[in-house]
């Protein structure tokens, strides 16, 4: 288990700044507090402006409560000795606004929501909460290639481009759980636009823009991430993308 997977790119100073590498295999004690020190430091709020905390609960959440918690107090749920929390709370500390964008949104749906079944719209936020990728790219081709699945055309084709022209940033802590140790078949589910800048301190209000537009998980493609170039040495080699039980091939046109 490491940090050197480039899915912890946009994170790596916030990883050094709280010392998790070395607390590696497991969070450390006073992973808690630094957490809390880096909030404060940054002026970190939720949607409401509530300043955000992070706390160990007394017991586990439903996911209804767990949103409803965050968006009326600020105070993240936070098992401190579990990585899949820990990077959540990473993911709040380097993309604040995102993040309480969801937990709005969550909010949202969950008001208009007739029962305790969870609605297609909560279920496409709770996909980008625990998978999500963005997917940021100059030309709306190599978008287009990756919402049909054309694998071998985007990653060996226009490998350049994409390497040039499109940048991926992992949002999902799901999915930053499993890079610490990854496998090829890891899947994000991407949140797309194009844009004339790549980068994601840049890019957090155009990933608000593409949030709202979204109200079913079928509207986020699947990226097979390990396939992304750079992301996993082996992909240099072109039979890495013949795998097609990763490397799905486009559904036939009925």
């Amino acid at each position: 288990m490491n940090f050197d997977h480039p899915a912890f790119a946009p994170y790596r100073a916030l990883i050094e700044a709280l010392g998790l590498a070395r607390s590696l295999p497991v969070p450390g004690p006073d992973t808690l507090d630094a957490l809390n020190t880096q909030a404060d430091a940054r002026g970190t709020t939720q949607a409401r402006g509530l300043p955000l905390r992070f706390f160990v609960p007394d017991g586990r959440l439903s996911a209804r409560d767990y949103e409803t918690h965050i968006l009326h107090t600020g105070q993240v749920p936070t098992r401190a000795d579990t990585w899949h929390d820990v990077l959540n709370a990473l993911v709040w500390l380097r993309f604040p606004r995102f993040k309480a964008a969801l937990n709005a949104a969550h909010g949202e749906a969950l008001r208009l929501e007739t029962d305790t079944r969870r609605g297609r719209r909560r279920d496409a936020l709770t996909v980008l909460d625990e998978s999500g990728v963005w997917v940021i790219s100059r030309e709306p081709a190599l978008i287009a290639l990756l919402v049909e699945h054309e694998w071998q055309a985007l990653f060996r084709d226009r490998r350049h481009d994409v390497e040039t022209a499109m940048h991926c940033v992992v949002v999902g802590h799901a999915l930053l759980e499993k890079a610490l140790a990854p496998y090829p078949s890891m899947t994000g589910k991407c949140l797309t636009w194009v844009s004339d800048t790549l980068d994601p301190d840049l890019a957090e209000r155009d990933a608000l823009r593409a949030l709202a537009a979204i109200d079913a998980p079928r509207q986020l493609p699947p990226l097979p991430v390990q396939g992304v170039p750079g992301w996993d040495p082996a992909n240099a080699h072109a039979a890495y993308y013949a795998n097609r039980e990763i490397f799905r091939p486009p559904r036939p046109v009925l």
